[in-house]
């Protein structure tokens, strides 16, 4: 899954403004290895300015629209129902919630009804943590695919996030990528995202290009625990990674 932000102020400084400049990038990560365009008009950083609903459906509708018109598949990244209906309505394949449906429930009930695949993230306010990290996650996660089976979602359209970087210490973020494999619980496919982000500067110092080295390193952890899908930034580096991570973790039952 490769990551198109069309805001202003991106964690990774990759935010494109410029809708043209945002299509040319999801067309060249689809050419560099990606099967999904992940497109997202707001920033999910910490300390971001939420923004209003029309804002972000004009940020990312004519992005969406072009790519899936070009018969790519494609993603949007919110939590908004109606940012989600919106972009549902001109081609995305995809909602990535990152509040796993917590804030929106209405975005199942759209999934069911459009036959969309849900990507659902574990998320919260603060890092702290009653018990177990890990069972504290497989728990959040479970009651987001209840909500999305509810509403009529099959579990063969659900994806499920642990949600590195959201609700999280750096700490917490290794400890899930240790334990990745413990979600296959769920019987789901596990996307994970560890591109670029804070941890990698918070534990090892690596900042600015020397992240993706961190990143290429996580990757190659997450897919050799089990995970289906990674979301990053880097699509050329990261497939040659996966290529290499899946040929050693060998042949193996993806849900």
């Amino acid at each position: 899954m490769g990551i198109v932000n069309v805001t202003p102020d991106s964690f990774s400084g990759d935010g494109l403004m410029d809708p043209k400049a945002a299509v040319a990038r999801g067309l060249a990560m689809v050419a560099a290895g990606a099967d999904v365009i992940d497109v997202g008009g707001e920033s999910t950083r910490p300390g971001h300015r939420p923004v209003p609903v029309q804002e972000e459906i004009r940020r990312v509708l004519p992005v969406v629209q072009a790519l899936a018109g070009r018969g790519l598949e494609v993603s949007v990244d919110t939590s908004k129902l109606e940012v989600a209906r919106a972009a549902a309505g001109v081609g995305a394949a995809w909602i990535n919630d990152v509040w796993g449906l917590r804030r929106s429930p209405g975005i199942a009930h759209l999934a069911a009804e459009r036959g969309l695949g849900l990507v659902l993230m574990h998320n919260q306010q603060g890092h702290e943590y009653e018990g177990d990290l890990v069972r504290a996650v497989v728990s959040g996660l479970r009651w987001s695919v209840g909500v999305a089976r509810a509403a009529g979602v099959p579990g063969s359209r659900i994806v499920v996030d642990p949600g590195l970087g959201f609700g999280k210490t750096a700490e917490q973020n290794l400890v899930l990528l240790r334990r990745l494999d413990e979600l296959g619980e769920l019987g789901l496919p596990v996307l994970v995202g560890p591109s670029r982000k804070g941890y990698l500067g918070r534990l090892f110092g690596l900042e600015g290009q020397m992240r993706v080295w961190g990143t290429a390193a996580a990757v190659t952890a997450a897919v050799m625990r089990g995970a289906a899908w990674v979301r990053v930034h880097d699509v050329a580096e990261m497939a040659a990674v996966v290529r290499v991570a899946e040929a050693l973790r060998g042949p193996v039952a993806v849900p």
